[in-house]
């Protein structure tokens, strides 16, 4: 007898997607308007070193809906463009903050509006709000069959 493996689409609603970001350099990053060489002023972020490189890791939760990152000090404004390169991890959560699909590795394009990151850099802009400029959601990445990646 012969066996066929049949794959199953499921739709399932997400509301955040929280990211680690084992960040290698912080030097292209700023915080009101003071560059951030060391990425001791940017919020969100674990100073504990991540691995070898010892950089510490950026950890933000973002509302996909509004593009908004929780947490973010009223009034602090960012400019990010960090290298990571495939030392990351994202979550997509669902509104009770269940993890429903996780990828680790290159950093997707959803965390880079602001140009191409070329799955090495996570790159945004960030208002006082904590808004992300140019704020997509594009979650083709995460859609992936786990057997493609």
């Amino acid at each position: 007898m012969h066996a066929l493996r049949l794959k199953t689409t499921t739709s399932v609603p997400v509301k955040y997607l929280r990211a680690e970001c084992g960040v290698r350099y912080w030097d292209d990053g700023s915080v009101d308007g003071v560059e951030d060489t060391d990425g001791s002023r940017i919020p969100c972020r674990d100073p504990k070193p991540n691995d070898h490189l010892g950089g510490g890791t950026w950890r933000p939760t973002i509302d996909l809906d509004s593009g908004i990152i929780e947490g973010w000090p009223q009034g602090t404004v960012a400019s990010v463009h960090y290298k990571v390169c495939d030392d990351g991890a994202y979550e997509l959560l669902d509104a009770e903050r269940n993890v429903i699909k996780r990828m680790e590795g290159y950093v997707p394009t959803i965390m880079c509006p602001e140009g191409e990151g070329w799955g090495d850099y996570v790159i945004m802009e960030i208002d006082g709000a904590g808004k992300i400029a140019k704020w997509r959601v594009d979650l083709s990445e995460f859609e992936e069959d786990d057997d493609d990646q």
